[in-house]
């Protein structure tokens, strides 16, 4: 999910926690007086304001992002809001599926590649992704040369049992840490 989303979500939860905490009801009050001469019942009615969430409108079909709005009401505040979220698998397939309606099947393929399902999909299929104008097995020396450049490079140190260059210095900050740890209780 988008960072945006979890954005979005958070802050409904938030929202929603509030209103749950505090939640307004409507009290009415009747006062009745009376005396010798006057008697009447008074009501006051203190139904708190209610915030309307906005409407988020997407009018094409063909567009690929999602309205999301909300709103919460407390006694005091109300807050609302929309936006719309950017879908972005829903963009790479439909400017794959243009690039091969023009005729560039390799630029289409290339471009769904860079999904690591998809890079995977293919790779198992004996079919590798292109690289840098290279298909077949052309293609696959130059992924085998540069694996960071695949989509699914943290996948492949795991399945190749390969630690990188970040793995060897967080093992050497680890053993300094445990190194200053106990130097420190040395001291006491």
């Amino acid at each position: 999910m988008s960072p945006k989303l979890w954005a979005i979500l958070f802050v409904i939860f938030f929202l929603s926690l509030l209103a749950w905490c505090s939640t307004g009801h409507a009290q009415t009050n009747t006062v009745t007086s009376t005396s010798s001469t006057v008697s009447g019942t008074t009501t006051v009615d203190r139904t708190p304001s209610t915030a309307s969430a906005p409407g988020v409108v997407v009018n094409n079909q063909d567009v690929c992002s999602t309205a999301a709005s909300a709103a919460i009401q407390s006694q005091i505040l109300g807050i609302a809001g929309g936006t719309t979220i950017r879908d972005l698998n829903c963009e790479r397939l439909k400017l794959s599926r243009q690039l091969f309606r023009f005729g560039m099947k390799v630029g289409a393929v290339a471009l769904l590649c860079q999904d690591e399902r998809v890079f995977q999909a293919m790779e198992m299929a004996g079919t590798p992704c292109p690289y840098m104008g290279k298909i077949g097995l052309d293609a696959a020396k130059e992924w085998a040369e540069n694996p960071k450049k695949r989509p699914d490079y943290d996948k492949w140190l795991k399945n190749n049992d390969i630690k990188n260059e970040e793995e060897f210095l967080s093992d050497d900050e680890d053993a300094l840490g445990i190194f200053s740890v106990l130097l420190f209780l040395l001291f006491l």
